[in-house]
């Protein structure tokens, strides 16, 4: 069984999600929201990087999926955004884990099936995929929404390579 790790950066609340998966499969192992409201800058960023460090240490996930930052309209929300993602990031690299960025519209296209999805609709799927008694909150379920799209990629990567190799095969005989 292999585990993802989804990070729905912010500079106030950091989503995580982390989701289990054998064939196709989709397990939920554990989700929720660092929050450093409070706090100046430079603490903020040393309180999401100490608590991914610790999320990783609780759970020693395989991989990491992370939310890319898209421009906003107020370039210091922007710029906050990317240090927030940055301090995930330098922890998830820290810890040997690979990392790979989906933008928020390849995210809830994987999830939803609508790149132009509403959070409502990320969340009312994310429990439905995983099967949770309610709906957790925005940041965490995008956060799993980020790990679910990483385990499709994963799986179609892995299908498609399969494919290419029973044909190769195939035309060597």
């Amino acid at each position: 069984m292999s585990i993802v790790l989804g990070i729905d950066p912010g500079s106030r609340i950091t989503g995580y999600g982390l989701v289990a998966f054998e064939g196709r499969r989709l397990i939920y192992v554990d989700s929720g929201c660092i929050r450093t409201e409070g706090a100046a800058m430079p603490q903020r960023l040393g309180i999401i990087f100490a608590a991914v460090e610790s999320i990783i240490a609780e759970h020693r996930p395989h991989w990491a999926a992370v939310e890319q930052v898209f421009m906003a309209r107020n370039p210091d929300s922007a710029l906050k955004l990317g240090q927030a993602r940055g301090a995930a990031i330098a922890a998830l690299v820290r810890q040997d884990l690979v990392v790979a960025e989906y933008t928020a519209r390849q995210i809830k296209l994987a999830v939803v099936g609508s790149g132009a999805a509403a959070k409502a609709q990320v969340q009312t799927m994310v429990t439905h995929l995983l099967q949770l008694p309610r709906a957790p909150q925005a940041d965490a379920a995008d956060a799993l929404a980020a790990a679910i799209c990483h385990v499709h990629h994963h799986t179609t990567l892995s299908r498609q390579t399969q494919q290419l190799a029973t044909a190769n095969e195939a035309l060597t005989r």
